[in-house]
């Protein structure tokens, strides 16, 4: 069974970098992809970025697009989340879980998070001056 642990959140001023670490353990072929999602007090669980994780391939939400970068290290069984230039609206929590890819145009990304079963405990993103 997959088992996912996030580290790297902190609180940032708007215009700051972080780097999210996903450890992931018992991966699957049930399971193609690791994705990022994010959720803020009062909004909806969202994706932000997702790998697929035997090919590589990468996806993004629009909003972050040119901003975040999501890459591998297999020796690591790891995956980051790289974010620069971050923004207030980009503070919450941020999950990494194990899933299905979902829908892709693209390099855009549309997960069904309700396809999502497995995921870590989260790690908390603060952007504030």
């Amino acid at each position: 069974q997959v088992q996912l642990v996030e580290s790297g959140g902190g609180l940032v001023q708007p215009g700051g970098s972080l780097r999210l670490a996903c450890v992931v353990s018992g991966f699957t072929s049930d399971y193609s992809t690791i994705g990022w999602f994010r959720q803020a007090p009062g909004k909806e669980r969202g994706g932000v970025a997702c790998i697929r994780h035997r090919e590589g391939d990468t996806f993004y939400a629009e909003s972050v697009k040119g901003r975040f970068t999501i890459s591998r290290d297999s020796a690591k069984n790891t995956v980051y989340l790289q974010m620069h230039n971050l923004k207030p609206e980009d503070t919450g929590v941020y999950y990494c879980a194990a899933g299905p890819l979902g829908t892709v145009y693209g390099s855009t990304w549309f997960p069904v998070i309700t396809q999502y079963k497995h995921w870590g405990q989260g790690t908390q993103v603060t952007v504030s001056s």
